[in-house]
């Protein structure tokens, strides 16, 4: 009668988790990946015609990943651009009352100034207006850099494919 040990079961499972290995116990066979261009006997398939299809698979899976991201982002800006015309709308609303506001301007300056002085006070405070937002853009707009990460990422993956072809 064999004698159990508290780490061990009858079966021969430890209680651990761990397998407990007898003598007769040889260790799984591993399955093996033939290393020449040759046709594996089981497959019939080359290890070099496996490489070939699954590069074409992965090829076929990115072309699809791309079409799925520029179908989304299509839909999203359709539906920006028709919300924007609102946008749109209600803002050459309010630069063509902006006129009213000045002529407005214009007339209660009358009241205390002679009225060509009037009007010419508010087309003057018109032009500086207009000179500071133009200005705000120029310095917003001079801010833009070109997207560096996104061309040195490009570069990096040219190299690498060519790297790869080469070998």
């Amino acid at each position: 009668m064999s004698r159990v040990t508290s780490a061990q079961t009858p079966t021969g499972n430890r209680t651990d988790g761990r397998h407990a290995r007898h003598a007769d116990d040889a260790p799984p066979a591993v399955p093996s990946i033939p290393m020449s261009p040759e046709a594996d006997s089981a497959t019939g398939t080359s290890l070099g015609g496996l490489v070939r299809e699954a590069s074409t698979h992965l090829s076929t899976l990115l072309r699809s990943e791309i079409e799925l991201a520029r179908a989304e982002v299509t839909d999203e800006v359709r539906k920006g651009v028709k919300g924007s015309i609102f946008f749109i709308v209600a803002l050459a609303v309010l630069l063509f009352s902006l006129f009213f506001l000045f002529f407005f301007l214009g007339e209660l300056l009358s009241v205390w100034l002679a009225r060509w002085a009037a009007f010419g006070i508010v087309f003057v405070l018109m032009l500086l207006t207009a000179g500071l937002f133009g200005l705000l853009g120029y310095l917003r707009v001079r801010k833009i850099r070109k997207p560096e990460r996104t061309m040195s990422s490009v570069r990096e993956t040219a190299q690498l494919a060519s790297r790869r072809g080469k070998h």
